[in-house]
């Protein structure tokens, strides 16, 4: 097997802690990289999630919890650098004393025209993190998209720019007869619009005629996801309903996690290593598809060297017989060039 060299994974994920001090030109350093995706969420405060990437542009934000479109204000995220970002003084993401966190993706940086599919997209891909932002415009009728990642995507996640509409989600184990959607607490819903019930290639992936993926002359945006041994992974489980929970083996220790239970009406469920570091993450949680302050109000997963194991009963984590999808990032590595090691 060949296994993809990731040496330090902060290279190209991070979570960055910081806090607002609601003045224009506040530079947040310490991310490791110039990110080209950031999203930032309010931990104190009930604020929407903020979405910011280097292909739309700084200053434009998506909203997780929402179904509104773009939104443009020049005192929302102003600039990427070199090691993290600027904010202006928008209170969502920068009202003084409130504790913020971001979480930053690397992609390829500047993006280019990608002719792959049907529909020219504009795209910014790492093809070493299996990350790419990819913007395009929709024809109303089905067509593929080249996404730039030079292998299969596990995860896709779309979102219009120019209109209100839903986030759509592609996963690998709900399949593309399926889709998910971000910002509500549904279960995967069968539909041949979303994915034209065609699952993605290593170049492309495919849309039918829905308004959330390919609306006619509507913009969108794409977060495409690759699996990289030692550094990303994109599955499922079964919950078990005990406080001794599912394990779920990853071949890393997990430094972000996104769950949903993918079987029944549960809200997402976001947890990383940074917001509660003496837990692994085990506590702090934030929504994706709401706009609720953390709650650390229980325990939800241990963060293993080699995966992460479920501590709670609950029906979003790990009701008896659920099914969940989740999509993990990691924060170490697991052996030499990342050959999976034996887990704690």
């Amino acid at each position: 097997m060949a296994y993809t060299t990731i040496n330090k994974s902060t290279d190209y994920f991070n979570t960055k802690l910081y806090t607002g001090n609601g003045s224009a030109g506040h530079a947040i350093t310490g991310v490791g990289f110039q990110p080209d995706w950031t999203w930032i969420k309010s931990r104190n405060i009930t604020k929407d999630h903020m979405l910011f990437d280097a292909v739309r542009g700084v200053t434009k934000a998506l909203k997780t919890n929402q179904t509104s479109e773009e939104d443009a204000n020049a005192d929302f995220l102003t600039a990427f650098g070199t090691d993290g970002f600027t904010v202006g003084n928008n209170g969502k993401i920068n009202t003084s004393s409130d504790p913020l966190v971001s979480w930053n993706w690397k992609a390829g940086g500047s993006a280019s025209s990608n002719s792959d599919g049907s529909i020219t997209s504009t795209v910014s891909a790492n093809t070493t993190a299996g990350f790419s932002i990819v913007s395009y415009t929709g024809t109303g009728s089905a067509g593929t998209i080249g996404h730039g990642l030079g292998s299969t995507p596990k995860m896709i996640i779309v979102k219009c720019r120019s209109d209100a509409d839903t986030w759509a989600g592609y996963h690998v184990d709900v399949g593309a007869t399926k889709y998910l959607e971000l910002d509500t607490t549904a279960a995967a819903q069968t539909s041949t619009q979303p994915w034209n019930d065609t699952e993605p290639t290593s170049s492309v992936f495919t849309v039918g005629n829905w308004s959330a993926t390919n609306g006619s002359s509507k913009t969108y945006i794409a977060y495409c996801f690759a699996e990289k041994t030692g550094y990303s992974k994109f599955g499922s489980y079964v919950g078990n309903g005990s406080s001794s929970g599912t394990y779920v083996h990853l071949g890393f220790k997990p430094a972000f996690l996104i769950i949903k239970k993918s079987s029944a009406t549960e809200d997402w469920g976001l947890i990383d290593n940074k917001r509660d570091p003496n837990n692994d993450g085990s506590s702090s949680q934030l929504f994706p598809n709401g706009n609720n302050v953390e709650d650390a109000s229980n325990d939800r997963a241990d963060f293993l060297s080699n995966g992460f194991k479920l501590r709670t009963s609950s029906g979003q984590w790990n009701t008896s017989g659920g099914t969940y999808i989740y999509m993990a990032f990691g924060q170490s590595l697991v052996g030499s060039n990342n050959v999976p090691c034996t887990a704690r």
